[in-house]
């Protein structure tokens, strides 16, 4: 089975040098067997069906037998006709013929065809489908259970290879902005790198936020062929090949994607909006510590907000708040939330509160919620304090990097609460339910829980210094 296609890629001539990287050999032996694979071969009925479906077309030969079905497609292999179903009326059936017998597939219809997970828009596609599913899964099965077991991703060379010049134009390009990654850079030879190993690169690189995150997999159809870029093998069938990353772009088979690390490096051009965007992915795609829109408000409302009474508590026009929304969603870092823009704070500080409320992960976790909760109700307060630091530890990277910049800054919000008159209960009551919600959408359980949200805001702006 083993062809000149299938060399590892080891055996490939691996250059230090960006203009002379030859990328990797993709493993051609699927794509070989889909091109083997048996075509179809509609069976059209002799005669006029009555009660014919009006979503079926002359392959279908109403109510007929299993035994009868066998008959009319004896000896044609990917021949395939419709039927309906003798014992259950109403119930429809593809008979296939494959590997010299009749294949029998409960068949449903949604708008779609489908007989499994994959819906198609013709029953010759699904019959194309199904025919490569079937060749391939029967000659190459052992080949299959072992694509996984040397994946060209986990690689030495990915990780090595242009990692100091790509390390050079990174800190490079971070002095220059702390927000630019490499792919910014238009023009160079680092964008003749392959994406696979830019991620690696990335990863491996000291200026690069290195916080963990998973890839946000999604079953995807590619048009014309594609490989795995875990295991370099081709995706094999017509539609729902495998799945991509919404953030990154990695494509990889649906059963690889499970051995693939959490190093999603998100890509700026995938990413489109601000609010409502997954924290640790808005972080990674513009290579910060913390998303800007913390970093912007709190700059803003530091400069010229800390003295206003009732901050975060007095709300904004919602109008003006929607407006600064949009204004970081379109331009980012480069939103203009100045005071001439805006010249009342609390537009700000609300702009600030709602995106703490649109993330669908909160900054305190679903995860970790229960456990803050638990913390929150103990009674001794040094044995409270050290059970939030351990609660706190078990945050991602960017949530926990997040809640000790806001921390530091509603600290700063209550040396002033002679002018403000916020302190931090009062804070607490504003950032419990922003910052925390329960992961079950349960009303009783939100209002069970508002006075421990709210003393765990508290705690941790009195004690900040202590906790982070």
């Amino acid at each position: 089975m083993a062809a000149s296609s299938n060399s590892s890629l080891s055996g490939s001539s691996v250059s230090s040098d960006a203009e002379e990287y030859q990328p990797p050999i993709w493993k051609s032996y699927l794509y070989q067997l889909q091109q083997e694979a048996p075509r179809p071969k509609r069976i059209i009925c002799p005669r006029e069906v009555e009660n014919r479906p009006k979503y079926y077309g002359r392959e279908f030969h109403g109510i007929i037998s299993r035994e009868q079905a066998d008959e009319i497609l004896a000896g044609i292999e990917g021949a395939y006709i419709l039927r309906e179903s003798q014992r259950q009326p109403g119930c429809y059936t593809l008979a296939l013929r494959f590997g010299n017998q009749t294949l029998n597939y409960r068949l449903f219809y949604d708008g779609k065809h489908f007989v499994g997970e994959k819906r198609f828009e013709s029953i010759h596609d699904l019959v194309t489908d199904g025919l490569i599913t079937l060749y391939i899964e029967t000659k190459a099965s052992e080949y299959i259970s072992k694509m996984t077991t040397n994946p060209i991703y986990e690689h030495i060379g990915y990780a090595t290879l242009l990692r100091e010049k790509v390390s050079r134009r990174l800190s490079r390009t971070k002095n220059e902005s702390r927000k630019a990654s490499v792919t910014s850079e238009e023009n160079t030879p680092v964008e003749k790198i392959t994406s696979l190993v830019r991620r690696a690169a990335l990863t491996q690189n000291d200026n690069h936020f290195n916080y963990e995150k998973a890839h946000n997999f999604k079953v995807h159809t590619f048009r014309g062929p594609h490989w795995c870029e875990y295991c370099a093998n081709f995706m094999w069938g017509l539609i729902a090949q495998g799945v991509r990353c919404s953030d990154c772009g990695l494509n990889v088979h649906k059963q690889c994607s499970k051995y693939v690390p959490n190093d999603c490096q998100p890509d700026l051009k995938r990413i489109k909006r601000v609010y409502c965007c997954d924290l640790t992915t808005l972080v990674k795609a513009h290579n910060t510590q913390r998303p800007m829109v913390v970093d912007s408000c709190i700059r803003e409302i530091e400069a010229r907000g800390l003295k206003s009474e009732g901050l975060y508590r007095v709300s904004g026009f919602t109008e003006h708040i929607e407006d600064v929304k949009m204004a970081f969603d379109r331009d980012g870092d480069k939103a203009d939330i100045s005071a001439s823009i805006y010249p009342d704070i609390n537009i700000i500080a609300g702009a600030l509160k709602l995106y703490f409320r649109d993330l669908p992960i909160p900054v305190i976790t679903y995860d970790t919620y229960s456990k803050f909760i638990e913390a929150a109700k103990i009674s001794n307060p040094d044995e409270r304090l050290e059970a939030i630091h351990e609660v706190l530890m078990l945050l991602p990277a960017a949530h926990y990097e997040t809640l000790r910049y806001l921390m530091i800054h509603l600290k700063k919000v209550t040396l002033h609460e002679k002018e403000n008159f916020m302190n931090a209960e009062n804070l607490g009551i504003v950032f419990g339910p922003t910052l925390m919600r329960p992961p079950e959408d349960s009303t009783l359980a939100t209002l069970n829980d508002m006075r421990y949200q709210k003393l765990i805001v508290q705690i941790l702006i009195e004690n900040e210094d202590v906790l982070f």
